[in-house]
């Protein structure tokens, strides 16, 4: 007696510009089955299509914009049908900020599709508007203004490419970053490691980086830095069970110091340590190479 197979249903969407053509394609190299451009009130159709195909299809990345405007109000309506459907599925929803997008349009010399006579800007922010409410109720979100095509490949690869990080399994993404250059728009928790001692003041230890031993060495000495690590690693313990209950596929972490160069990157590695074996851990580290 054959197993049938769970169909793994993923709609991304998101803002224009983010890198949804690169998500397509990367999907499509880790065998999704991929449509681009649906229009939402077929979303519900074409599940059904699937839980008929006998297991034939079960990863499927479904790409659902505002080029489809007219259509596009219709899919909370298609994502309640898949409620009642059983179906289940996750959104992953691609962001950038507003600055890089402007200049992904200047370089390609596109229009957007919310400002056909006006300027980029103007289309962004009313187009960041109008998916509000989809980016607060989706289930991944990354902000692709730092990545480049092939980091955004690499990322959604973690996420999606099969095995731990597939599915429902929640994954934990630990960034490390400096105040000064902002807080990571992706971040779930945000972290303050400000109040530990700073390897910046040390001279030998100020050109190092929080991966080099001598610096996790120095910020790991001290009793606070012990028993913030203790309860941060507690605290997240607890709430990553909680999160997996209610679907979330990744929990981003952000851990922040002045410049994101010494104590945080020391942090968000410590981090790693600790839940590696628990969970599918990775760190970024944003800001670390910057010249603080």
């Amino acid at each position: 007696m054959s197993v049938q197979k769970v169909i793994q249903l993923l709609i991304i969407t998101g803002m224009s510009g983010a890198g949804k053509t690169i998500a397509v394609k990367s999907f499509e190299e880790m065998g999704y089955f991929c449509i681009d451009n649906l229009p939402p009130v077929l979303v519900s159709k074409f599940a059904e299509l699937i839980k008929h195909s006998e297991g034939k299809i079960d990863r499927i990345a479904l790409v659902i914009d505002l080029r489809g405007r007219e259509f596009f109000d219709s899919l909370f309506t298609a994502l309640a049908e898949l409620d009642e459907m059983g179906v289940p599925y996750q959104i992953l929803f691609l962001d950038a900020s507003d600055e890089v997008l402007v200049q992904r349009y200047k370089e390609a010399r596109k229009k957007h599709p919310l400002a056909l006579e006006a300027t980029p800007i103007e289309g962004i922010k009313r187009e960041r508007r109008l998916l509000s409410e989809l980016k607060g109720r989706s289930h991944h979100v990354i902000d692709t203004s730092r990545l480049k095509p092939a980091e955004l490949k690499e990322t959604l690869i973690q996420r999606f490419g099969g095995g731990d990080h597939a599915g429902n399994n929640l994954s934990l993404h630990i960034v490390s970053f400096g105040f000064k250059y902002g807080i990571p728009i992706d971040a779930d928790l945000v972290f303050d490691v400000r109040f530990l001692p700073n390897p910046h003041y040390v001279p030998e230890l100020r050109p190092l980086t929080g991966c080099d031993g001598e610096v996790a060495q120095y910020v790991l000495k001290w009793t606070e830095t012990q028993q913030f690590l203790q309860r941060l690693t507690d605290f997240l313990r607890f709430l990553l069970p909680h999160y997996k209950r209610e679907g979330k596929g990744q929990l981003v972490v952000g851990i922040g110091c002045t410049g994101g160069k010494h104590r945080s990157v020391t942090i968000a590695e410590a981090l790693k340590n600790a839940f590696e074996g628990e969970y599918p851990v990775r760190t970024m580290h944003r800001d670390m190479d910057k010249d603080n």
